[in-house]
């Protein structure tokens, strides 16, 4: 980054940072069980437990784990990705989420990643936006990515690791703080490639290249996903894993 633009970016981030409108996390039970057991009866259709034993999963991470950008966790990425495994794999899904509005992956890692249960089948860690926002060295990231990939590696049988949101795309940035952010991003995933390359049982999925987002993706603050967004990364993920 040409070492003029600095000026130009810190006042730019200034600006974002008190004109973005701050969106509380989604709100609700952080657990829930897809299909809905309550709703067999209404619907005539069959209950969770009609498709044997529940597959378990969990999301962890930052405000998009958090739900911020919904009102409900059924309506963010923890609740669509297991409506999308349930649907895919004929199965019911039990899902829990531990997200921080936030959140670096080093709170991640020592706050939000001892409450994760075991047993899991899938365990989803979405990170690095407020890793890049905080300017956190790769060396940083890293060493606290391979620490979180290899605890999530002992708790599930996959763990999936989501590649940096692309910052190149976020319309609530200017054009030269986003194209700085992105290149930070960049320096992340290829750390993140790296490290989930070498831990057994865990992808790295990247975001930039899979993700097409136009403006109905995200909220109203222009920064995190709205219900579509999420439903649409939700479904791209459940795509890459084995059930």
């Amino acid at each position: 980054m040409n070492p003029f633009l600095l000026p130009v970016i810190a006042a730019q981030g200034l600006y974002v940072r008190y004109s973005t409108e701050v969106l509380p996390p989604a709100g609700g039970p952080t657990t829930g069980t897809c299909p809905d057991a309550g709703t067999s009866e209404a619907s005539g259709t069959e209950g969770p437990q009609a498709g044997g034993q529940p597959v378990r999963i969990a999301v962890l991470g930052e405000s998009t784990a958090a739900g911020c950008g919904v009102d409900s966790h059924d309506d963010g990425f923890a609740g669509r990705f297991a409506r999308e495994l349930s649907e895919r794999s004929g199965r019911p899904v039990e899902w829990s989420v531990r997200g921080r509005h936030g959140a670096t992956l080093r709170r991640i890692r020592y706050r939000l990643l001892p409450g994760v249960g075991s047993g899991l089948r899938v365990a989803v860690l979405l990170a690095g936006v407020n890793d890049v926002l905080a300017r956190r060295s790769p060396r940083d990231w890293g060493q606290d990515l391979e620490a979180v990939a290899g605890e999530l590696a002992e708790r599930a049988e996959q763990v999936v690791v989501t590649g940096v949101p692309p910052f190149g795309e976020f319309p609530s940035l200017p054009g030269t703080l986003r194209r700085y952010l992105a290149a930070r991003a960049a320096e992340l995933d290829e750390v993140s490639q790296r490290v989930c390359a070498g831990v057994a049982g865990v992808t790295w999925i990247s975001s930039t290249d899979v993700l097409p987002m136009g403006p109905e993706f995200f909220a109203r603050d222009r920064f995190h996903p709205s219900a579509y967004g999420y439903g649409e990364w939700a479904r791209i993920v459940a795509g890459k894993v084995a059930m």
